[in-house]
């Protein structure tokens, strides 16, 4: 019995700020260790573990993301069965839903593990096992859900209410309630209790018994799901859900739509590490802290501190704490955090203050990442603005004219293919060439490595819409 692995990915991340932001939430940044957290949940819900075998993962996101999840995911070696573009976030249940309906159309017995992809889940083995006992319940027509056993008291998730007291085994139990996220003084009583469990947003079950259960609990969903995917247009490999019934769809949770409503549901108990990183005291909880609870990164520096974090995402930056006590702080190229580590919850309203006052750090990542790669603001001024831009192996930007600015353009690593108009030349390591104002031009990278190199561009305006385009591979306006 072959799994098709479903990852939500979507969301702004926005209490991961200023690393996490709405346009490359934290999903997509290496927090713990090399990998993404996408891609370390690609990498834990494929192949074959434990009594578990994995098809190939479905994922739900959004245009935005649509590109980065295709390098994430090739960068890794796993080919996706189908990504689903979302027009626009309307909360897990139509997700889940769509999903449902996808896969159950070429296979009406079809089993789903649908999961975020922003999670840690250190004990890979320990995670099949528990979908191996999940198993045991949908081949009954049960839906399953995955219990986390909490190591603290925590105010920021829900909970689940066993029905008893669980096995060593791990084995699915009945559930008696969902429990919304408590009181501080409400957290430590279910943390002494022993019978909640976190609520980790991971389920199980077969397609068909999914459908059934929103045709009897969320039946107003039904007909805008099902019409957005019979209106689905493929896009260069995509499958874009149709805009104008996915919007008719409620924004609402699995869990408020079907999964409370449900008599067939079931919970799997799970012992092992667990973390949403919900925040950065979760990073540094997740991260190992030394024997004075200080976590640093590479271009931090902590002196005399204690339960401290200090994090440099910068390679120009060093941060360095002196006598810092319960301090989370995090430095990025345009923006810095520091904070208690006790408000790590309150970081959001970092983010409405932001926006608030119109700053693009709020929502904008100092990386602009793009299909063909990404780049980055270095300076700007009131007439030109400096930029390093990064292409990928064999990717090409689209050919484009500027109304109202010309590029100077010198490779700083690998050769770069360069049109202006008529003209097609090679441009190596150290070497330049101009584009004037109105100019078609294009750049690609033929070579096998990945090119970069600075960008100088100068005229009465140099804002990114200042671009007229006449061909594109990723078929963007």
């Amino acid at each position: 019995m072959k799994i098709i692995p479903v990852l939500l990915c979507g969301g702004s991340g926005t209490r991961l700020w200023p690393l996490s932001r709405k346009s490359y939430p934290k999903q997509f940044v290496p927090l713990i260790g090399e990998e993404t957290l996408f891609q370390a949940a690609a990498q834990r819900l494929s192949g074959q573990g434990h009594g578990v075998e994995f098809d190939q993962p479905m994922v739900l996101t959004n245009s935005d993301f649509r590109f980065i999840v295709t390098e994430q995911l090739q960068t890794i070696g796993i080919d996706p069965g189908a990504i689903l573009i979302e027009p626009e976030g309307r909360n897990t249940a139509p997700a889940v839903l769509a999903a449902a309906l996808r896969a159950h159309i070429a296979d009406p017995n079809a089993v789903l593990l649908v999961a975020p992809s922003d999670h840690v889940v250190p004990d890979t083995a320990a995670f099949h096992a528990a979908v191996e006992q999940g198993l045991k319940a949908v081949v009954q027509g049960q839906l399953v859900t995955f219990g986390i056993t909490p190591s603290h008291a925590e105010t920021a998730y829900g909970y689940l209410e066993l029905a008893g007291e669980p096995d060593a085994c791990g084995r699915p139990m009945a559930l008696k309630r969902f429990v919304e996220k408590p009181s501080e003084a409400r957290a430590a009583e279910m943390f002494a209790d022993g019978n909640f469990k976190w609520n980790a947003g991971i389920f199980l079950f077969k397609a068909a018994d999914m459908i059934a259960a929103f045709t009897a609990h969320a039946p107003t969903l039904m007909a805008p799901v099902q019409a957005a995917l019979d209106e689905a247009e493929v896009d260069l490999g995509f499958l874009r859900l149709a805009p104008a019934p996915w919007v008719k769809a409620e924004d609402i949770s699995i869990d408020y739509a079907v999964m409370e409503k449900a008599d067939n549901l079931s919970v799997v108990p799970f012992d092992a590490a667990w973390s949403d990183l919900g925040g950065w005291d979760a990073v540094w909880r997740e991260s190992g802290p030394d024997a004075d609870g200080v976590v640093t990164s590479d271009g931090a520096t902590a002196i005399d501190c204690h339960n401290t974090l200090l994090r440099s995402e910068s390679d120009r930056l060093e941060i360095v704490g002196i006598g810092l006590e319960n301090i989370m702080a995090v430095a990025m190229n345009d923006a810095v955090l520091v904070a208690d580590m006790n408000r790590a919850q309150s970081v959001k309203l970092a983010v409405s203050a932001l926006k608030a006052k119109g700053a693009a750090q709020a929502t904008e990542f100092p990386k602009d990442h793009r299909p063909w790669g990404w780049f980055e603001s270095l300076v700007v001024g009131g007439r030109f603005q400096v930029k390093r831009i990064m292409v990928h192996p064999g990717a090409a930007l689209s050919l484009q004219s500027h109304v109202h600015r010309s590029e100077h353009w010198i490779v700083v690593e690998g050769t770069a293919r360069v049109t202006v108009d008529d003209d097609v030349k090679l441009v190596t390591e150290n070497e330049s060439v101009y584009i004037p104002v109105g100019s078609k031009h294009r750049l690609e990278n033929p070579g096998k490595l990945p090119m970069v190199l600075i960008e100088v561009q100068t005229g009465a305006y140099v804002g990114e819409d200042d671009i007229v385009r006449y061909e594109d591979v990723y078929a963007r306006d």
